[in-house]
């Protein structure tokens, strides 16, 4: 099996290089080899590969810099996400698709399934699902993976990445308590990505996240809890809860991100493992590099 993966230098990606090697061929781009608002290349580079399995990992995902560039975000994460998933009904390739909570607003107060109303708060999940909703027209054998809260060793930063930084630094930290939801640790989502190209699932919108809820103070607390366990060099000594209103945004957050697991769960015999739990086993990779906060 030949599988082509976008997104090789993102935290995911990263990631999945790792895991999808036990499953097939792979051919990882990044964004110097493919442009993703660049639809010639996205066809020449899928024809020339001839992939079976095509995983997308690359998006444009500064949520808040999506308010002020909304034209750019919607030509990766929606035209050139089309142009991908045409590409690949035409070869015959299976697409998997990443994509997110923020296709939802966040006035449930139960976790989202797979077919609840979708309605976007802002231009980064206005972006994602007129992606999603590229890939639906075209139909084919693709899946759309929605996650949440994603973090990991990979990339450029993420929310415990920007903890442990800031608690190396600070002694006081204010983190908000009123959006909740589950984090997910990379190795967990790259590893559900190499099961659903083993198993070889049915096409249609998938849901996966670790399991439990949290809000991001829960999380930030839990961050530094087990850090502190493994040894990491912090001098943060409080952490107060605040509300999203006292950490105005450019871009509204969806208040409750929680996503349903169980059609994944039953698609791949398997629950995802709790948020906690891939945490700690997060950081004890993070120890491993030396404690290189990017």
């Amino acid at each position: 099996m030949k599988l082509l993966m976008t997104g090789k230098m993102g935290q995911l990606g990263e990631e999945l290089q790792t895991v999808l090697p036990t499953v097939g061929e792979i051919v990882a781009v990044g964004r110097h080899e493919l442009d993703l608002t660049d639809g010639d290349r996205i066809r020449e580079l899928v024809t020339t590969v001839k992939p079976d399995v095509v995983v997308n990992a690359a998006a444009y995902t500064a949520v808040d810099k999506a308010e002020s560039e909304p034209d750019l975000a919607m030509s990766v994460n929606g035209t050139g996400v089309g142009v991908l998933a045409q590409v690949c009904d035409e070869i015959g390739a299976r697409f998997i698709h990443l994509s997110t909570d923020y296709v939802f607003d966040g006035r449930q107060s139960h976790p989202y399934g797979e077919t609840d109303p979708t309605h976007p708060l802002g231009s980064y999940g206005k972006s994602k699902l007129a992606g999603e909703t590229a890939i639906r027209e075209i139909g084919g054998d693709a899946i759309i993976l929605r996650t949440a809260w994603v973090y990991g060793v990979g990339g450029t930063g993420n929310f415990v990445k920007t903890m442990l930084r800031l608690g190396g630094d600070r002694e006081q930290l204010r983190v908000v308590c009123d959006q909740v939801g589950s984090p997910t640790w990379t190795g967990d989502l790259a590893g559900a990505i190499a099961a659903i190209v083993r198993q070889q699932i049915p096409a249609g919108t998938y849901h996966y996240t670790n399991s439990g809820v949290a809000s991001w103070y829960d999380f930030a607390i839990a961050i530094f809890e087990e850090a502190q366990t493994l040894g990491f060099p912090l001098k943060v000594r409080s952490v107060t809860p605040i509300t999203t209103a006292d950490y105005p945004t450019p871009a509204k957050r969806p208040a409750y991100s929680v996503l349903s697991n169980q059609k994944i769960a039953s698609a791949l015999g398997t629950y995802p493992p709790h948020w906690r739990q891939g945490l700690r086993q997060m950081l004890k990779n993070f120890a491993v590099f030396g404690n290189k906060v990017q």
